[in-house]
């Protein structure tokens, strides 16, 4: 057991409690005494109403798996029916318009890439909070979108050919983006700023500007001779900079050493599903990243090659406008922080009778206190110029949920004497009963929402266990292009549209899984702005500079405002269950579907549970690397569970693929010093039987979430293997 420092009502681990006393409260304007007793009232109220939600969940799950087991086939306007009397579906509130106040304008105004990152990770952490900006070079130079054709190889030291190819393409786009009035940015010689204007030479000391001269945004240096020209184009930002004696700029006509893009204009430091945090220790290493984030001291040191290199947060960028008038511009993404759902419970924080209180209710009122220390301007930087505090909040189910959400800000803003409505808030539609009230549920928080997205993994997961007892759901490559699927991306963004969130909020789109694929990123990516989204997840830093090239092309809110002029109601297309009515997949193809499902669970799962990595690059079947967290786990692990639940395969068959498909895992992992193979004693792997676990009892975990056999295994292997913690 831990040892614990008694409250009035509450048992907090000491961990936790010297650093919310120590680290956190100081300078916050709350005392210890305020702190902890009015984190207890907050427990005592609401972990019953917390309970009770939960409940219904799976009150909901029971009678629409009786329904189904007695309903072979059915209408669909029965099926609505007996939603509708189950309050499932519920009853949409009138129309209504967001009305939420000082949301800063990298959210309300500005489009553009949002990474997730998590937050245990310092050195994640701060790399993401620095792809505010991103050389485009380097993006291009490390990645597919430039062809190996032609002697172009990535080598270990610099290639000509391939930097050459680099500097092509980057002109194009600056051709494309920001053109100059009859040349190409090829064939400029000079940049300057004469009379407020930027200019150009070229061949024979012509001259040339912007085809919009309303695009110069300011530079840095000399008028005559500037190091950066700033360029603003769809509301975001991108750099020209300039330094004949660069290695780059050296060869280059104009001097251009490298062209930098506003890239991440949000990042979601992530305490939930990229992040293994199973107990108090896990949970005082999250907040204390997120405290030196807000606080702009976090710092990480790490070994590349032969130099030990420091990472810190960028400061903000200096320039002067055209009049030579100096200004800046963040240097750093702005930051929401993602909480936990609902769900999970956590020992960190015990209630007076010994019990685990809600984890989400105490990642709430901690990263609030954590977060109040920007409102007050304790830190070196400003994250929100607004004064505001953005949380995402994830796995919500339906709008009683997200207005105990509400009611949870409401009580934390109290609490630690904040503004009401100070505490913003991201809703996450990545549940079935979400999806289908949306409107209901933006409804709840509509005096402080800054934020929707679609979450194709989570809420696939759902979308399965949901339906579990309704027939064999089809393959998992084949989710994508169903109905159910389509419908929900569109509605998401109709309901964000329709209730005001063009120039106040975002709306989101998912993530692009595969960081190593940038070419293929950067030829369907952009589909998801001329969809109607403002922001969209990236894997890493690079594909953010990379996909904010999109947020050049495209001009969103435009597009926002033709899609909102249509009118259409899904949510008959939403209820199309993914069910086959008779399978006629060959033997071939149930095993792939199989072995697919059983790698991906087993790749992630050893990490997660033995080494305690919440989110990571992990090789498919076919060694591709794929960004995994727990909501592609959902995904697979639902979909053996309903194979398995449906007999569409056997536990021994099932059995059989899990431990071939740990030697592979294995095999993937040989060159790790770290790593626990599973296949030399599958009984003791504690890696493999939490994979098992997941598919044999998936059919019975609440709503298919992999949370709770995670944290007891990893709980485990903390105890068994502290080498690994």
């Amino acid at each position: 057991m831990k040892d614990y420092i008694q409250e009035e009502y509450l048992q907090v681990a000491n961990e936790l409690y010297e650093f919310i006393n120590h680290d956190v409260l100081p300078q916050s304007g709350v005392s210890k005494e305020q702190f902890w007793n009015g984190l207890g009232d907050i427990v005592q109220d609401l972990a019953p109403k917390n309970k009770e939600l939960l409940n219904k969940r799976d009150d909901f799950q029971k009678r629409l798996d009786t329904w189904h087991q007695s309903h072979e086939t059915y209408e669909l306007e029965e099926y609505k029916a007996m939603l509708k009397e189950l309050n499932y579906l519920e009853p949409e509130v009138n129309d209504f318009q967001i009305t939420t106040q000082n949301v800063d304008e990298e959210i309300a105004n500005q489009a553009g890439p949002q990474l997730v990152v998590p937050v245990n990770n310092g050195r994640y952490a701060i790399n993401a909070a620095n792809a505010r900006w991103g050389s485009l070079y380097d993006a291009l130079y490390g990645t597919d979108v430039i062809s190996e054709e032609e002697g172009a190889g990535r080598k270990s030291e610099y290639n000509p050919i391939r930097g050459a190819k680099v500097v092509s393409y980057a002109k194009s786009v600056l051709d494309k983006i920001v053109p100059l009035k009859g040349i190409s940015h090829s064939e400029v010689s000079s940049y300057f700023i004469d009379n407020g204007e930027l200019k150009t030479r070229f061949k024979e000391n012509n001259e040339s500007v912007l085809t919009n001269s309303n695009q110069f945004a300011g530079y840095q240096g000399d008028s005559a001779n500037p190091s950066a020209i700033l360029l603003k184009n769809n509301g975001i930002h991108l750099e020209i900079q300039i330094d004949r004696n660069h290695p780059i700029g050296s060869n280059d006509h104009a001097g251009i050493k490298d062209v930098f893009v506003e890239s991440a204009l949000t990042t979601i430091m992530d305490f939930e599903d990229s992040v293994a945090a199973v107990d108090a220790e896990d949970k005082v290493g999250v907040y204390r990243n997120f405290l030196g984030l807000i606080k702009g001291d976090l710092s990480a040191s790490f070994t590349k090659g032969s130099k030990k290199v420091a990472r810190t947060l960028n400061q903000d960028r200096e320039y002067k406008t055209s009049n030579g008038e100096r200004f800046s511009i963040p240097g750093r993404s702005l930051m929401f922080a993602r909480n936990v759902g609902h769900l999970m419970t956590t020992n960190a924080v015990l209630d007076r009778d010994g019990n685990e209180i809600p984890e989400g209710i105490l990642d709430t009122v901690i990263t609030g206190l954590i977060a109040k220390h920007d409102v007050l301007g304790n830190g070196k930087y400003q994250n929100s110029k607004k004064g505001s505090i953005y949380i995402v909040k994830p796995k919500m189910h339906g709008s009683k949920e997200v207005a105990f959400a509400n009611e949870l800000f409401n009580k934390t803003e109290d609490l630690l004497e904040l503004e009401r409505n100070t505490m913003k808030i991201g809703v996450m539609d990545e549940e079935r009963r979400t999806s289908l009230n949306l409107r209901n549920c933006i409804k709840e928080v509509s005096e402080r929402i800054v934020f929707i997205n679609t979450g194709f993994l989570d809420r696939t997961g759902d979308e399965i266990h949901t339906s579990m007892q309704a027939g064999p759901v089809i393959r998992k490559q084949n989710m994508k292009n169903s109905v159910w699927l389509q419908s929900y991306e569109k509605s998401n963004v109709q309901q964000g549209l329709k209730t005001g969130f063009t120039g106040v909020a975002q709306i989101g789109k998912g993530m692009w899984a595969m960081p190593d694929l940038m070419a293929d990123m950067l030829a369907q990516k952009g589909s998801q702005l001329n969809a109607g989204a403002n922001t969209a997840w990236v894997p890493s830093p690079t594909a953010a500079t990379l996909h904010a090239l999109h947020y050049h092309e495209v001009n969103v809110p435009s597009v926002q405002t033709e899609l909102a002029k249509k009118a259409a109601n899904y949510q008959d297309d939403i209820l199309q269950i993914p069910v086959v009515e008779e399978t006629k997949w060959s033997e071939k193809e149930i095993q792939e579907e199989l072995d697919n499902n059983a790698q991906g669970i087993l790749g992630y799962v050893v990490r997660w549970v033995e080494h305690g990595v919440g989110c990571s690059k992990v090789p498919d079947i076919h060694n591709v690397d794929l960004m995994e967290d727990r909501a592609t786990l959902r995904i697979s692990s639902q979909h053996m569970a309903n194979w398995l639940h449906k007999g569409i395969c056997s536990e021994d068959q099932v059995m059989e693929t899990m431990k071939r498909m740990a030697k592979v895992v294995d095999k993937q992992n040989a060159n790790d010093p770290d790593y626990r193979p599973m296949a030399s004693n599958y009984d003791e792997s504690i890696a493999f039987k939490a994979a098992c676990d997941l598919v044999f009892k998936g059919v019975h975990q609440p709503n298919g979430y992999t949370e709770p056999i995670l944290h007891k295994r990893r709980q485990e292997a903390k105890s068994k293997i502290p080498a690994n913690n």
